[in-house]
């Protein structure tokens, strides 16, 4: 991995600045989703594929839509898959007129092979027909005609897949093989920004910024920009590390998996406008190296133990947040008063302690020029945590909450 050519060296800048600002855009747009933007962003530039693993109605196939968008001169595809689904409706249609004539092929337009971005919901529910169509399309970008010959070559950067669950059979778990980055996506915690979300329903805000990138930019960082980013011994020394902890923990990815995760942390440093990677791009592995939603906090914490003490600690004072969550779910149906004593007690002194601490580990995170994204993310659970204490423990109103955090 040499260094870039300089003269394509502003472009390339260029290019990252911009995908900032549709991740700060998006971010803005899609409350809790900033973890989930950058991650896509950094995962699109990898020239990767990402599954999105929650519940409906959490916005997954809208941001893909909307991050596409942004992409000017992009070609957009997308299906909700079953277990019926043909391949000719994936990847192109009979041509019912040359049909006619006696001649058989495919109409490609509009189709997956076509798309430089694809979007598949219930990706594991993928038919048995359509299952080698489809690896062979994650995994090298092409697609078999139905009537054989040459394979079509397709234009794909990225997939973003989704689903409801995990895979439950030998050929959905090969599909989820190839996804190199997973992410779970959850319903709107902190009550203030759920009170936003149905504001949103019928205000009429001002159109919002909207940044752009053209096509061509975004493939030159992909196939140029994003290799050439360094990747220094220290890193290679700190991933072999962190296998060594993971193995220790029986939790075992693939020789594969781990090779395409470099180019993540390429990605990441590219994003940021780093020309080599650093220490805080490790955390984008926390996508990378589990199987199942229970193992991701192991994985977290040892990714953080080895990148960033204070996000460790951060981790820490999660599980202190997570404890008086369970608390309050515990505690529905008991009377007012009972939870105004808990509050008062219990609740709200260690709340306020843990955003304290949080506050502190931040600013020594930034002095020290460290990633502050997982000490954010806890700071959000910390004040959603808080949220639905002033609302269900004290009967706070929800849309006053955000100006009392």
């Amino acid at each position: 991995m040499g260094p870039q050519d300089p003269q394509e060296a502003p472009a390339a800048q260029d290019t990252a600045v911009r995908l900032r600002a549709i991740g700060a855009e998006l971010s803005d747009r899609f409350l809790e989703r900033a973890d989930v933007v950058r991650t896509l962003l950094v995962t699109l530039l990898a020239g990767r594929h990402s599954l999105l693993l929650g519940p409906p109605g959490t916005a997954k196939s809208e941001l893909a839509r909307e991050l596409t968008g942004r992409i000017e001169g992009a070609s957009y595809w997308e299906i909700l898959l079953s277990k019926f689904t043909a391949p000719t409706r994936m990847f192109g249609p009979v041509d019912v007129a040359a049909l006619a004539r006696g001649e058989y092929r495919q109409v490609y337009e509009g189709r997956a092979t076509t798309a430089h971005v694809a979007f598949i919901d219930e990706i594991f529910k993928c038919s048995t027909a359509a299952l080698n169509e489809t690896l062979g399309y994650l995994n090298e970008r092409i697609y078999h005609p139905e009537s054989g010959g040459e394979p079509v070559r397709c234009p794909l950067i990225g997939a973003i897949t989704a689903s409801n669950e995990l895979p439950d059979g030998e050929d959905s778990a090969a599909i989820y093989d190839r996804l190199l980055v997973r992410i779970e996506v959850k319903y709107l915690e902190d009550p203030s920004n759920f009170a936003a979300l149905v504001r949103s329903a019928v205000d009429r805000p001002a159109p919002p910024k909207r940044t752009t990138v053209e096509l061509a930019a975004l493939r030159h960082a992909v196939a140029e920009a994003v290799p050439a980013v360094e990747v220094p011994d220290g890193i290679v020394d700190a991933v072999c590390t962190l296998r060594a902890a993971l193995r220790r923990k029986e939790l075992i990815a693939s020789d594969r998996r781990w090779r395409q995760a470099v180019r993540l942390l390429q990605a990441s440093a590219f994003l940021d406008g780093r020309p080599a990677v650093a220490e805080s791009d490790l955390s984008v592995l926390t996508h990378v190296l589990w199987d199942s939603p229970a193992q991701r906090p192991t994985v977290e914490r040892e990714v953080l133990h080895l990148v960033n003490p204070d996000a460790k600690e951060a981790l820490d004072l999660a599980d202190t947040i997570d404890e008086l969550e369970t608390q309050l779910d515990s505690m529905a149906g008991q009377s007012r008063e009972a939870l105004s004593e808990w509050v008062i007690k219990k609740a709200h002194h260690q709340l306020a302690t843990a955003g304290k601490r949080l506050e502190r580990l931040r600013a020594d995170a930034v002095i020290a020029g460290r990633s502050t994204s997982a000490i954010d993310r806890v700071t959000g659970r910390q004040r959603a945590v808080r949220a639905r204490v002033l609302t269900e423990a004290l009967g706070v109103d929800a849309s006053t909450v955000q100006a009392q955090l």
